[in-house]
């Protein structure tokens, strides 16, 4: 199995139900199969903050959703984050490719790399940092639990190493 089948498969065996993506290339493969699964919603979107309200009306009408999009994006996210799901304790899944780490060959990528946990961190949201597909397969699961039982934005990081 790689690493994009036991992220889709994590999504799947967390009961996932609700996609909202943004361009990836690392994300591409699990968008692809995101799309073609017909018990999940997938809903591209091409701004963060759109895709967190959309998530939020998503849970509010019954669904289990995730975000699909790279860690550059939660900076755009922050107000969100903090002003609708920690206010009203709204869990969401956050699938991040985590650009910027160990291996990044794009240097304006790596301050927010840095940045990214640091900002989690702030805002009070889990994260887990998986470092292979089975560990994927096993972590996102139990932090879809974390986020129903807590009413709180998850965070999955997946470093350009986990590709």
């Amino acid at each position: 199995m790689d690493s994009s089948e036991a992220v889709y498969n994590a999504l799947k065996k967390s009961g996932i139900d609700f996609v909202v993506s943004l361009p990836c290339v690392n994300l591409g493969k699990i968008m692809k199969m995101v799309d073609s699964d017909q018990d999940i919603v997938h809903v591209p979107v091409t701004r963060e903050e759109e895709g967190f309200g959309i998530c939020a009306g998503a849970f509010i009408g019954g669904k289990s959703p995730a975000m699909l999009m790279q860690n550059s994006g939660l900076g755009n996210s922050v107000n969100v984050l903090a002003s609708l799901f920690e206010l009203y304790k709204l869990p969401v899944m956050i699938i991040m490719s985590h650009r910027g780490t160990e291996g990044e060959f794009m240097s304006a990528q790596i301050p927010m790399g840095k940045a990214t946990p640091k900002v989690l961190d702030a805002l009070e949201i889990p994260y887990f940092n998986p470092k292979t597909p089975d560990d994927a397969l096993n972590i996102i699961p139990k932090a879809w639990q974390i986020a129903k039982t807590k009413g709180t934005p998850v965070g999955i990081l997946l470093d350009i190493k986990f590709w």
